[in-house]
């Protein structure tokens, strides 16, 4: 990753690259931003940079020797913690055991989020965690002498995602850093970190992606049509990894809305008999698209409940969800609309602690019957 690659942030950039070339270089940052806004390539750029020996007035030359590491992250005085999982059979799992799937995952998705890394590495339903014993393996790296850079940097990306232990440890680190050691703490969530660590980092506040910058790097990343990049970037609210997944989600937007309008007439007409053939279906999803389509539906009854107002630009939805919508958003008041995304958040806690799915699905669309005769 080098600065220019970055989608937007350059003032970021400009003082990050700045305060390197002055000597500012403080050993602990807290670069913190919502996921997709680019905290985590902000930080791969920076090491990049500080490591690189022929450094340019705003970039990594590309082609030094350090460089040439960074290219597949192996650089030797360069090292990561990111939140794991143990693997089957084994009470001892460290981040080393995931290295080439991570050097692989950031290389090829250095905005996607921690809910891509646990499906890179097959987390299933466990959560993804920097265990306490990883603090050990922190200690011996750091203390090892920097082997071709004049500094060691220490990527850990979601300190959030810390145990206890780990951070109480990490914290005597920061307190009496090892000679020439760089922390770099890349985070989406600062507040979850503790205050003793947050006030020993000089913190970095990434903002949303403007909508400008997003929408040309989505232009000239993507192939779609304009109409589809500009609803993207009003609904990613300046992150790339959200818009990059609403573009490619297309399609299956696509079956969520033929579901949800056949829901809706459904439960209008009270058709129990094809209720229950939608239930089935519903059942047959599987649990991601399940709480997929549940999470979708919640944003069509906010959107339609919106389109009251007939305000075009608060408004967030596609030609096919509009031409629906005209005939719909009668129906969704202010009598029924807070019922509605409590039922849908209901149905979708109920999916999370596997309920059976033909029930609730079942279940909402009945209560949606109710719902719908109750708008005025």
């Amino acid at each position: 990753m080098f600065f220019k690659n970055i989608i937007g942030q350059t003032a970021i950039k400009h003082r990050l690259i700045q305060s390197v070339k002055e000597g500012f270089i403080p050993h602990a940052r807290l670069i913190s931003g919502r996921e997709g806004t680019g905290a985590l390539p902000l930080a791969l750029a920076y090491a990049r940079y500080l490591h690189c020996t022929d450094r340019k007035e705003e970039d990594a030359c590309g082609i030094c020797p350090s460089c040439r590491k960074f290219n597949k992250y192996s650089h030797p005085d360069l090292h990561f913690v990111f939140p794991i999982i143990n693997k089957k059979g084994s009470k001892d799992a460290f981040c080393d055991d995931f290295l080439p799937e991570w050097r692989k995952f950031i290389i090829e998705t250095p905005y996607a989020n921690l809910t891509d890394w646990l499906e890179k590495i097959a987390a299933e339903n466990a959560q993804g965690l920097i265990y306490a014993r990883e603090s050990n393996d922190i200690m011996r790296k750091l203390n090892l002498k920097a082997y071709e850079s004049d500094y060691k940097v220490m990527i850990i990306w979601l300190p959030e995602k810390m145990h206890e232990t780990a951070a109480n440890k990490l914290l005597k680190l920061l307190e009496e850093p090892p000679e020439k050691t760089i922390f770099l703490l890349v985070s989406e969530e600062p507040e979850m970190i503790i205050t003793t660590i947050r006030s020993r980092a000089q913190m970095l506040n990434v903002p949303p992606i403007a909508d400008e910058e997003l929408t040309q790097a989505l232009l000239e990343k993507q192939e779609i049509a304009p109409e589809n990049i500009n609803l993207a970037v009003r609904l990613a609210k300046g992150s790339y990894e959200k818009a990059v997944k609403i573009i490619n989600s297309t399609k299956e937007n696509e079956e969520y809305l033929d579901l949800f309008i056949t829901i809706m007439r459904n439960s209008w007409k009270r058709d129990v008999l094809n209720m229950k053939a939608k239930a089935d279906l519903f059942a047959s999803m599987g649990r991601d698209r399940q709480k997929g389509f549940l999470a979708y539906a919640q944003r069509m009854i906010r959107e339609n409940f919106l389109y009251r107002l007939q305000v075009p630009e608060i408004n967030y939805m596609n030609r096919k969800e509009m031409e629906f919508s005209v005939n719909f958003y009668p129906y969704v008041s202010e009598k029924n609309v807070i019922d509605f995304m409590d039922e849908l958040a209901l149905a979708e806690r109920h999916i999370e602690s596997n309920v059976n799915p033909r029930m609730i699905f079942f279940d909402l669309s009945m209560k949606i019957a109710v719902l719908l005769k109750n708008n005025k």
